[in-house]
């Protein structure tokens, strides 16, 4: 690895260590919050269903971990009030889990918290960093969905050998 791919590689694994850091400690200075980050990210995939919420399923797949480990998750936030299952409208057979008043409540204050974090970050920035960043934030983003698309799917590929 070249001198300037490896500085690249430990500003990208700071930066995510930096950014998981300042929502562990954002969480921890709102009073009376009983939410791991993980829970916390469950809610905010929750809180981008419809009206009528997602399946366990479906949270599992946009969120890339297994079924097992969101319904323990779900349940979890059930009895922590913030989550609550749904018989589906169209389907009884089917269960969709929906926000409480109080998961939304948290939901919007981690939305703030990540609004006024970029809000910062750009403050100090003129307008052509500003669209410098965006794109190459684009190239990462792309480049990131792209490989776990590859992963995802080789893994699919062996598991059916």
């Amino acid at each position: 690895m070249d001198n300037f791919s490896a500085q690249l590689n430990d500003l990208l694994v700071g930066a995510y260590h930096s950014i998981g850091k300042l929502e562990e400690l954002s969480l921890k200075s709102v009073k009376s919050v009983d939410l791991s980050i993980s829970e916390l990210h469950l809610l905010e995939a929750i809180g981008k269903g419809n009206a009528e919420g997602y399946t366990i399923g479906q949270l599992a797949q946009d969120m890339g971990i297994t079924l097992p480990s969101v319904t323990v998750a779900i349940k979890k936030l059930e009895k922590k009030g913030y989550a609550q299952k749904i018989r589906s409208d169209s389907d009884a057979r089917r269960v969709h889990v929906i926000l409480t008043r109080r998961g939304r409540k948290m939901e919007a204050m981690h939305r703030y918290f990540h609004r006024q974090l970029v809000c910062a970050l750009l403050s100090s920035m003129e307008e052509g960093e500003k669209q410098q960043l965006f794109r190459a934030m684009q190239k990462l983003n792309a480049f990131i969905q792209h490989t776990i698309e590859n992963l995802s799917a080789s893994a699919s590929r062996r598991s059916k050998e």
